[in-house]
């Protein structure tokens, strides 16, 4: 076991345990933004345990999920606006924090990587991962008021 294994284990660990446990409990407010940030948690893991096991393929789901999972939080909000109307979530220090590790994750595969055709492919998924990630909590928070409408 090295230190990207060992790194993204413990991203894994706490951070996809917590979210899952607010996704099985709780309000919805909470549920939904748990259901966002287990995506935001579990790209960073994914790209370090790429680097940890030498796999690019897992670079690849890393993409996949960084696009998929706020495109389904966008879903949710536009589902569930009715419902979250009167209580909208806040979870600003997370969804920041989880910017933060992801972009962080980022910076580092791209100076371990070095110029490459991989150090692009790592960009692209840390820009969909912090900026869809920052759109869906936006959305989910009723920022956006067109999400409401039908």
């Amino acid at each position: 076991m090295n230190g990207w294994i060992l790194t993204a284990t413990a991203v894994l660990g706490a951070g996809v345990g917590a979210t899952l446990w607010g996704v099985a409990t709780g309000p919805l407010r909470r549920r939904v933004v748990a259901q966002n940030l287990s995506t935001a948690l579990a790209c960073p893991a994914l790209l370090l345990l790429a680097q940890g096991y030498e796999r690019p393929a897992y670079v690849d789901l890393a993409l996949v999920l960084a696009l998929l999972g706020p495109v389904g939080t966008l879903v949710f909000a536009r589902l569930l606006a009715g419902e979250l109307a009167g209580d909208p979530p806040r979870a600003g220090a997370l969804t920041w924090s989880a910017a933060a590790l992801g972009a962080g994750v980022v910076l580092v595969l791209c100076v371990v990587e070095g110029p490459s055709r991989a150090l692009v492919k790592l960009l692209v998924v840390g820009a969909l991962l912090v900026g869809g990630n920052l759109l869906a909590s936006r959305a989910l928070s009723g920022g956006m008021t067109g999400a409401r409408r039908g």
